[in-house]
């Protein structure tokens, strides 16, 4: 199974939002669980519908992502432009891609 975590638009201002461990919802792909397989990507559906139901974010569903070189990146382009802005002015966005280094 493909890793996957769990996107969505928060609902109070249409950022595209990732479901992180503590059960928040971070801006940046970095900070979002990853769910290793089948079982645990069900429960993050779940609970992301969970929040849904609750009125914090809207249509939340999985997204296949891989880890490259330590930043986990989605595979599909579609996924990797919601995740780092535009692509023709990533510096006009608020989620513009800063890769997580680690340092």
């Amino acid at each position: 199974m493909t890793q996957q975590v769990i996107s969505a638009n928060r609902l109070g201002d249409g950022i595209v939002v990732y479901l992180a461990a503590d059960s928040s919802w971070s801006e940046r792909i970095s900070g979002s669980v990853i769910a290793m397989d089948e079982t645990a990507a069900d429960a993050l559906l779940r609970e992301a519908k969970q929040a849904e139901q609750d009125r914090v974010v809207i249509d939340p569903y999985l997204i296949d992502v891989a880890e490259v070189d330590g930043v986990v990146r989605p595979i599909k382009y579609r996924e990797f432009i919601r995740a780092t802005g535009p692509s023709v002015r990533p510096d006009l966005s608020k989620q513009s891609y800063v890769p997580d280094t680690g340092a």
